[in-house]
């Protein structure tokens, strides 16, 4: 393994290197990496002069751009956490984020401004509009003097790179802290995924997720080129892939659906595809048999936790016959099944998945408990991660995903935890108790259905209580149907069966006392 280079470092290197090279294309402009990388500078600087210091943090919710990128990298030469925030976020959870990553700067543009106009922020911290709008100071008139430079940094491989909030946002935010080292040894190794200096990636998933810095990272590590989607849409993303000559893409399994879907996608020049990834959501075999039928270059999907651990890799355009599952442990990846004791089970029997491997988060940000909860050690004092999810590995070691413990939904690449639903549902006057299964999606791949009983003489109707809650949603967390059910079927020892509520649903039988 090479020698730690902080991200912003091999960005630097490129700018000295090919000064006139492409770095970064948004919906409004490009950049160069010689002006990018002076832009990351005065960024740094900028930091600086707020008083920001090494290991502090920043959070950003704002929509895809080149001051957003910048922003990112700025605050890494500075050694400052970023803590990219969704702006799909209720006000009240993007405002405990804002507070548990301890932000000292909240930089967000107009998109988000009038989301959280009522998030109870503390006024103190300082907001910064990157689109120049009313979410803030201006960042032209925030940033330092064209030619600043921020005082050098000798980044610590332990500090913390980002912290990415994974859970719903009615929940109790869970920050996701990844150190330097961890993402380093992410984008560190770059041959095998091609991401050189020709490399041209267009990244249509935002940039607080973790599906998107999977591809950011490597990209800038390789000296390539971003094009940047503020907002997906199928022929929005073809069309840039053809006129940039695109070769690299991160796609989310509904993103697939709604592209392969576009009438005339055979007449796009994709030629240029080296490799396009999928993470984050069940994969169809049938939907990515016709992906290496119709798109050129090779398709890889990932299977694994932002909190790291464990990755497979499925490289579908080699194993074709493979597709129903989601490939083998990633190189020094070791991906293990337990039993309900703890216990390695054997070869083709079915088991939870935990996965050790380099990239393991430091851990929770605040949450020493749920740590624990996650972290698994073996009897050798091995340490693992739980995904919560049960799988059997085939005689080839593929590993085939059978059921997710914690049942969470994933709706168009996004992480829905019924738990979350549940808490606001529970709160309506009329609501005794309620249960949210993910139910299949043509559009989204999965997406969440409540099944709700009534407290004793109450009355309501399903789309008044589907109407309340997604008031208190989220945006991606919007109930897709309720229905009234007199009880929810329970086993022995009182846990709802989750899998009945789907089952009965799918075969359209009432569910009654």
């Amino acid at each position: 393994m090479p020698e730690f280079v902080a991200l912003d470092a091999l960005v630097r290197g490129t700018a000295e290197r090919v000064p006139h090279k492409t770095a970064v294309i948004d919906p409004d402009r490009a950049i160069n990496y010689a002006d990018f990388n002076a832009l990351i500078d005065r960024i740094a600087a900028s930091l600086q002069a707020s008083g920001l210091k090494p290991q502090d943090a920043i959070s950003i919710c704002a929509l895809s751009s080149i001051e957003y990128a910048a922003t990112f990298l700025g605050a890494l030469r500075a050694g400052v956490a970023v803590a990219p925030l969704a702006p799909s976020s209720t006000p009240t959870d993007f405002a405990a984020m804002v507070k548990d990553a301890a932000a000292k700067i909240l930089f967000m543009d107009n998109a988000t401004a009038d989301n959280f106009a009522t998030a109870d922020i503390d006024p103190a911290i300082p907001r910064v509009a990157l689109d120049g709008g009313k979410a803030g100071t201006a960042f032209k008139a925030w940033l330092a003097p064209e030619g600043s430079k921020p005082a050098p940094v000798t980044i610590d491989p332990d500090w913390v790179f980002n912290i990415i909030y994974s859970s719903g946002t009615t929940g109790t935010p869970k920050g996701i802290v990844h150190t330097m080292w961890m993402r380093w040894r992410q984008y560190g190794q770059l041959d095998p995924l091609g991401y050189g200096g020709d490399a041209v990636t267009v990244l249509s998933t935002p940039l607080y997720s973790n599906t998107t810095l999977v591809c950011f990272n490597p990209t800038f590590a390789g000296g390539g080129t971003l094009v940047l989607m503020k907002k997906f849409d199928a022929r929005g993303f073809l069309e840039l892939s053809a006129k940039h000559r695109a070769t690299h893409a991160m796609l989310v399994p509904v993103q697939y659906r709604r592209i392969m879907a576009v009438e005339d996608f055979d007449s796009f020049d994709l030629s240029s595809f080296v490799m396009k990834y999928s993470t984050s959501a069940p994969f169809a075999a049938g939907l990515k048999a016709d992906v290496l039928k119709r798109w050129p270059g090779g398709l890889t999907e990932y299977y694994g936790m932002t909190e790291g651990g464990g990755t497979c890799m499925l490289l579908a355009h080699e194993h074709p016959t493979k597709l129903h599952t989601v490939g083998q442990p990633a190189p020094d990846h070791d991906i293990r099944l337990i039993d309900e004791d703890g216990n390695f089970v054997a070869q083709g029997e079915i088991g939870e998945v935990v996965g050790h491997s380099p990239v393991i988060m430091q851990g929770y940000l605040n949450q020493p408990g749920k740590t624990a909860e996650t972290f698994w050690r073996d009897p050798s004092g091995k340490l693992y991660v739980r995904t919560g999810d049960v799988g059997r590995f085939d005689e080839d070691g593929f590993l085939t995903l059978m059921d997710r413990k914690k049942d969470m939904v994933i709706s168009g690449g996004f992480n829905i935890y019924p738990s979350d639903l549940e808490m606001v549902l529970v709160q309506h006057d009329t609501v005794l108790e309620a249960a949210v299964v993910a139910m299949p999606s043509e559009e989204w791949g999965e997406t969440p259905v409540a099944f709700v009983v009534l407290r004793p003489g109450a009355s309501a109707d399903a789309a008044e209580i589907k109407g309340w809650a997604n008031e208190r949603l989220g945006k991606f967390q919007r109930l897709n149907d309720v229905v009234m059910v007199d009880v929810l079927p329970r086993s022995a020892i009182g846990k709802v069966l989750k899998r009945e509520l789907r089952d009965r649903r799918l075969s359209g039988d009432h569910l009654s006392a």
